[in-house]
């Protein structure tokens, strides 16, 4: 068997498929919610996307404006926040009643940001975390804070500015 070298055609069509998938698992309904961590004497229970309280998606729901909701504030916990995947836009909240939202592209390589815990926002490709006040960068290798998303949070619900 003679040694056979790989073309640098296959390479780049190898991490291009790799690259592909980063940060998508192609599945759900574009929501990640998670919890705050547990403080002592309390236990923070993981919450799940949408389906949990609500009989109808807030997506599928419009608000006085018109505009399909993100959320309702009720379904972002205090000290944690949710990723949602098709609008790419992450929305915390920090403290309770304040709510913030920012671009869910890590601004290390572009992946798309998976989820909030333990007080940052966490890209599953390299490691980078976010403060969920303010998209600070709290790990890296991302250089730069996350973008801040603009939001309006009316009547219980949440949409995009």
């Amino acid at each position: 068997m003679t040694p056979r070298a790989t073309n640098r055609r296959t390479v780049l069509f190898a991490a291009a498929a790799l690259t592909t998938g980063c940060g998508s698992d192609g599945g759900g309904d574009g929501g990640t919610t998670t919890s705050a961590p547990a403080t002592p004497g309390t236990s923070a229970a993981p919450s799940t996307p949408a389906a949990s309280a609500a009989p109808e998606s807030p997506a599928a729901s419009a608000t006085t404006t018109g505009a399909p909701a993100l959320a309702k504030t009720s379904e972002i916990p205090v000290g944690g926040g949710t990723v949602f995947k098709e609008q790419k836009v992450v929305v915390t909240q920090p403290a309770a009643g304040e709510f913030k939202a920012f671009s869910a592209i890590c601004t290390h390589q572009g992946c798309l940001v998976n989820k909030v815990a333990d007080g940052t926002i966490d890209c599953p490709c390299h490691g980078s975390k976010y403060r969920i006040a303010d998209g600070s960068v709290v790990a890296g290798p991302a250089p730069r804070p996350l973008p801040a998303e603009q939001i309006n949070v009316s009547e219980g619900s949440i949409t995009l500015a």
